[in-house]
């Protein structure tokens, strides 16, 4: 595994000496409702999230106010079926006055608030707001420009891969390291609404971590929590998964985001995953001292007078571990005792 420099911020660490570092991403969730995404905020710290994040664009600067095929999704898209984009980006967007409010409820609430400017302008907007990190999302990984100006202002960087090729990906990882900025994590990502969890991919994430030498994470759309915890068994250090506090609202990505309580659930299991990796190592664990006392081995299970001859019936194995291995067992049977033992005494080779 290769070792890599934590990323520190704050009184935040990114890295594998620390818990994963979980993000609660409100996306359109909020449903055009101030006081929705402000609880939405207040349902990640409740869950024990360390970061909320939004995005920061309008319908004009993600694309443009025209209708034909190829501003519409799919007509078999899953969640947004021959929707306009521009329509949809109009749904979805948080509006920029909202950020001010939104990221000062996060601070008071001891979360990390941050966002995925989508353009220059709204990287300027972020900047003025002192947002602490920013990302790139995965349909703008090819916006080398505009992962340059987001790596530019020094701030953490994190760069989402869904679609990605690997090409694209280092490309991207250059494009931010050529600003100075060695701060980077690479999300692993499906960029797929739900994302089925055969898509995942998670084995790419050593590749990723140990190929770009940056800390990896998994921005997650696959449903429950499953993914994320595996993801964190194979080095993320990183998890992002969306949140909604109510799975049926009817929100744009409601059907593939985690309640406030599954939100918990992430936070605590991640950690357990983290904390269960310990070392490269196979050998009795620390943890285990009382089990050890507890192993087989032989004892005198009667009575015996000196003299008596050793049998599978005056000695056995048994627990606890503190007489001889019980393999020795018939190196000792037919010899005799040399002297009385009690009935509970360790097997041992000056008994004989």
């Amino acid at each position: 595994m290769t070792e890599l420099p934590t990323i520190t911020f704050g009184p935040v660490s990114i890295g594998a000496d620390h818990p994963p570092f979980v993000v609660a991403e409100m996306s359109g969730n909020h449903g055009g409702d101030l006081e929705r995404a402000l609880d939405i905020v207040r349902a990640a710290a409740e869950a024990g999230a360390h970061a909320i994040k939004i995005q920061t664009y309008t319908a004009d600067t993600i694309t443009i106010d025209v209708d034909s095929p190829r501003f519409r999704l799919s007509a078999d898209h899953p969640l947004w079926p021959n929707r306009r984009l521009y329509e949809l980006y109009e749904e979805a967007h948080t509006p920029w006055s909202w950020h001010e409010p939104i990221f000062s409820l996060a601070k008071e609430l001891g979360l990390v608030a941050f966002s995925a400017p989508f353009d220059p302008t709204a990287v300027d907007f972020l900047v003025d707001l002192d947002v602490p990190i920013l990302k790139s999302a995965s349909s703008e990984i090819t916006d080398l420009p505009l992962i340059r100006r987001i790596a530019e202002t020094g701030r953490p960087t994190i760069i989402s891969t869904g679609t990605a090729t690997l090409g694209e990906i280092d490309a991207a990882v250059r494009a931010a390291r050529s600003t100075g900025n060695e701060q980077i994590v690479v999300l692993s990502c499906t960029a797929s609404y739900p994302a089925p969890p055969e898509a995942s991919n998670l084995l790419g994430i050593p590749v990723l971590r140990d190929g770009l030498g940056v800390q990896v994470g998994l921005s997650d759309h696959t449903l429950g929590i499953g993914a994320s915890v595996a993801a964190v068994a194979l080095g993320a250090t990183v998890i992002e998964k969306h949140l909604t506090l109510d799975r049926h609202d009817g929100s744009v990505d409601s059907d593939f985001s985690l309640t406030p309580t599954e939100m918990a659930s992430l936070v605590t299991e991640t950690e357990i995953a983290w904390k269960a990796m310990g070392q490269p190592v196979v050998g009795p664990r620390k943890a285990e001292s009382e089990g050890l006392r507890f192993r087989r081995s032989l004892f005198v299970v009667e009575d015996v007078k000196a003299g008596d001859v050793v049998t599978a019936a005056n000695v056995r194995s048994i627990r606890p571990a503190d007489g001889l291995p019980p393999d020795t067992f018939s190196q000792v049977e037919g010899r005799t005792f040399r002297t009385d033992v009690a009935k509970g005494t360790p097997m041992a080779w000056d008994l004989l």
